[in-house]
């Protein structure tokens, strides 16, 4: 990320999202963007997915030059090297937990996206929630079942807002056990979006956000799981 702006129109006139952003993430590496409600996180999430277009500077993503892309292309790139987990759960509510987990891989043209999906929930524990409805599964089964979504296509980045923001202690910290797991065993990058510093710790690297400027980096002093 390069110069990077956000700006959006309020009745009250524009607000300044993110002011200048700066910032390389290194393929492979666990990075924590941390920060209070209003710094920017989500927004600079979105716009790293090429969900929210920026109104100025550059992202480029695994040689691909977001902020240049039509909206074809950046579904294109999403469906192909990106994975987004977000703090609700966005399963598909008539759809089984198979299926939630097949469409982006069907989208993406895999014949064996039933049995990929299959092999993702087996992956995170659900291999005998197949046919369950997301109403019949908890809140840390649908989180599951979205990381499953989420790594299925094997994504090069994988994006996580707040991804335990629904879920009690007990059930986030066993969802991250997970997330980290996963990370590790497909190589994944991750960009890890939180205001909890603790959780934050579990990655190499943190970003401080403050008013939509970075205002410290620095390595995590605890890397509960090993970055590889």
């Amino acid at each position: 990320m390069r110069d990077l702006h956000l700006t959006v129109p309020s009745a009250a006139g524009p607000v300044n999202i993110l002011r200048g952003i700066d910032l390389d993430i290194t393929a492979g590496e666990a990075l924590g963007i941390i920060g209070p409600s209003g710094s920017g996180k989500t927004s600079l999430l979105m716009a790293l997915a090429g969900l929210e277009r920026a109104s100025r500077g550059s992202i480029v993503v695994a040689g691909h030059t977001v902020t240049r892309m039509d909206e074809d292309a950046l579904a294109r790139l999403r469906r192909e090297t990106i994975g987004i987990v977000f703090q609700a759960f966005h399963l598909i509510p008539t759809m089984t937990a198979l299926e939630n987990v097949a469409v982006p891989l069907e989208l993406a043209g895999a014949r064996d996206a039933a049995m990929r999906a299959r092999v993702a929930l087996e992956a995170v524990g659900l291999g005998h929630r197949l046919t369950h409805l997301p109403g019949q599964l908890s809140g840390g089964e649908q989180q599951r079942v979205a990381l499953a979504r989420a790594f299925a296509p094997r994504p090069r980045l994988l994006l996580a807002d707040e991804p335990t923001g629904n879920l009690d202690q007990a059930t986030g910290d066993a969802v991250m056990d997970l997330l980290f797991r996963l990370r590790a065993e497909t190589r994944a990058t991750l960009v890890l979006i939180t205001h909890d510093a603790h959780l934050a710790s579990r990655c190499s690297r943190r970003v401080h956000l403050a008013d939509g400027k970075v205002v410290k980096v620095d390595l995590a002093p605890l890397c509960a799981t090993p970055v590889v």
